[in-house]
């Protein structure tokens, strides 16, 4: 069977083209790939949830009686410590939780820096 003589010619440019077409595409055009977007979708929801629950962290701050003594350590411990030490108090545990979140302890832990 014998094709066309622009047939070649065609089949190149169409390839070149669908390759020009996703290097811009991804690049400059916005698309992205499924795991792109579930990972970009994590962060932010993970950022709304720290935002949304920060002022809740330090209320349990403001009302734990114990808060004197665990903010006078919060304030002597090392920046790397910070972060264990307001988990352990249990004000970076939401509700119905059972484990303390790393994100909200980071958020609790530096706007009790500035509160303080």
């Amino acid at each position: 069977m014998q094709l066309p003589e622009w047939t070649k010619p065609a089949l190149l440019g169409a390839g070149a083209g669908a390759i020009a077409l996703a290097v811009i595409g991804f690049n400059w055009g916005g698309w992205m790939t499924n795991s792109s977007a579930l990972e970009m979708s994590n962060e932010q929801s993970t950022a709304a949830m720290v935002a949304a629950l920060t002022p809740y962290c330090i209320q349990m701050s403001k009302d734990d009686p114990k808060s004197f003594s665990v903010l006078a350590e919060l304030k002597e411990a090392s920046s790397y410590k910070r972060r264990g030490i307001v988990e352990k108090a249990g004000w970076a545990t939401p509700l119905g939780a059972e484990e303390p979140d790393r994100d909200l302890a980071e958020a609790c832990q530096t706007a009790l820096e500035i509160d303080a």
